[in-house]
C-alpha cells in the first residue's frame, strides 16, 4: 500500500463548520471552522478544555487519562482549538482569506465554542470548563459570557483580563517576530506596520529569523529565575547547557509554528478582557461578580506574567463563596501549569482538580 500523503492522513481531530462567522469587531471569517476532539461518552458530564497560545489539540491531552481526574470513563471531555492555532480557521490553513487575518478576541473563540458544544454536540450544560494559560482566559470568558452553563471553572496559570505588564511582555514577543520582516508593531492590541501600503508575505528566511527571535524572547518569561538558577533545564529536561536549551527547546518550539498564526493568537491574548462584553461594558468587578460557577483559580508562585497577585484580585472581586485560590508551589514558572513537563506539578494540579470536582 502506498503511504498516505499529508492531505490524506487522519488529522486526529474533527472540524465543525461555523459558516460565515461574525467577530466582535464586526469583521467576518468566511466559511469558518473550529477544530475539536472528544474523549469518553457523551452521556457523561461534559468538561470543556480549550487550547493555549500556540498549542494544538494534541498538546492539551497530557491532563487526560484513566489515571487522571479528567478520566474519559467518567467525563465527556471536549478539547477545543483557538482560532489561529493551525487547526481551527487560521492564516496557515485559510489562504483564501485576505491578509492580515481578522482580529479575533477571546469572546469570539468562546462564542464559536458555544455553538459547537450546543448545536453540534447537543450539550445543554457542562460540569466544568478549565484550561492553562490562554485556556484559562477562555475559561473565565465562558464563566462570564455563559454564566449558567457550567457548575465549575478551573483556570490555571492564566487571567480573566490581560494585565498591562503582560501586554508589554507581548509587545516584545511581537516586535521580535516582526523585526526580520522590516515591520514593527502598530502598538498594543494592533497589528504590524510596514513601509508599503499593501500587506507583504513572509520570505522563508524572515520566518526562520523571526520565529527564532520570538523563541529567545519567550525564553526569559516561560520559566522562573529559580528554574534557571537551579539549572532544571539540565537536571530534568536533559539539555547540555543554556545554549543547547535555547536552541533545542525554545527555538525548536518556535520554528514549529507559523508566524501569522502566532500573531493572530497573540492579538487574542493581548486583548483578553472578559469584561469587554455586555452587560459588563468594561467593568471588571461586575464581570467577576457575574460568575456563578464555583471557581478554583490556580496561579503559579513563580509565574512571571500571570502572578498570584493578579489571581487574588480576581477571586476577591467574585461574590462570596464563589472563588477559591490555590497556588502552585513550584519553581517552573508559567510551565508549572502545563503542558505536562513538570511531573510534580502535574500531580499537584490533578489532585487539586479531583478534590474540587468531588467537593
Amino acid at each position: 500500500m502506498d503511504s498516505l500523503s499529508l492531505d490524506d492522513k487522519p488529522k486526529g481531530y474533527q472540524e465543525y463548520a461555523l459558516g460565515d462567522f461574525t467577530l466582535q469587531s464586526g469583521s467576518t471569517i468566511p466559511k469558518a471552522s473550529i477544530a475539536y476532539k472528544t474523549f469518553g461518552s457523551s452521556s457523561n458530564p461534559a468538561i470543556i478544555y480549550p487550547t493555549w497560545y500556540s498549542g494544538t489539540i494534541a498538546t492539551n491531552e497530557w491532563l487526560i487519562g484513566k489515571d487522571k481526574t479528567l478520566n474519559p470513563d467518567k467525563y465527556y471531555i471536549i478539547i477545543v482549538a483557538l482560532f489561529g492555532n493551525g487547526e481551527s480557521s487560521s492564516p496557515s490553513n485559510r489562504s483564501d482569506i485576505p491578509k492580515p487575518f481578522p482580529n479575533v478576541t477571546v469572546y469570539d473563540n468562546v462564542k464559536a465554542q458555544y455553538q459547537l458544544v450546543t448545536k453540534e454536540l447537543g450539550i445543554k450544560h457542562a460540569k466544568a470548563v478549565l484550561g492553562w494559560s490562554m485556556g484559562a482566559g477562555q475559561t473565565f470568558q465562558w464563566a462570564t459570557q455563559y454564566p449558567d452553563f457550567m457548575d465549575y471553572i478551573a483556570p490555571f496559570c492564566g487571567a480573566a483580563k490581560t494585565s498591562l505588564h503582560n501586554q508589554v511582555f507581548l509587545e516584545g514577543v511581537k516586535s521580535a517576530l516582526l523585526g526580520p520582516k522590516s515591520a514593527a508593531s502598530g502598538g498594543i492590541c494592533k497589528g504590524e506596520t510596514s513601509s508599503g501600503d499593501k500587506y507583504r508575505e513572509w520570505s522563508d528566511e524572515e520566518k526562520t529569523v523571526g520565529l527564532k527571535a520570538l523563541g529567545r524572547v519567550y525564553a526569559g518569561w516561560g520559566f522562573s529565575q529559580a528554574f534557571y538558577r537551579e539549572k532544571v533545564y539540565e537536571t530534568v529536561l536533559g539539555f547540555k547547557g543554556l545554549e543547547d536549551f535555547m536552541i533545542g527547546w525554545w527555538e525548536g518550539w518556535a520554528l514549529s509554528k507559523d508566524p501569522e498564526n502566532m500573531l493572530v493568537m497573540l492579538h487574542t491574548w493581548q486583548a483578553g478582557d472578559c469584561s469587554a462584553q455586555e452587560p459588563y461594558n468594561g467593568d471588571f468587578k461586575a464581570a467577576m461578580q457575574g460568575i456563578k460557577a464555583k471557581a478554583l483559580v490556580l496561579p503559579a508562585k513563580t509565574d512571571l506574567y500571570f502572578p498570584p497577585e493578579d489571581s487574588e484580585i480576581e477571586v476577591e472581586n467574585m461574590r462570596p463563596g464563589i472563588g477559591k485560590l490555590a497556588v502552585f508551589p513550584s519553581i517552573w514558572g508559567h510551565w508549572a501549569g502545563g503542558p505536562g513537563d513538570s511531573k510534580d506539578d502535574v500531580k499537584w494540579l490533578d489532585d487539586q482538580l479531583r478534590e474540587f470536582f468531588d467537593s
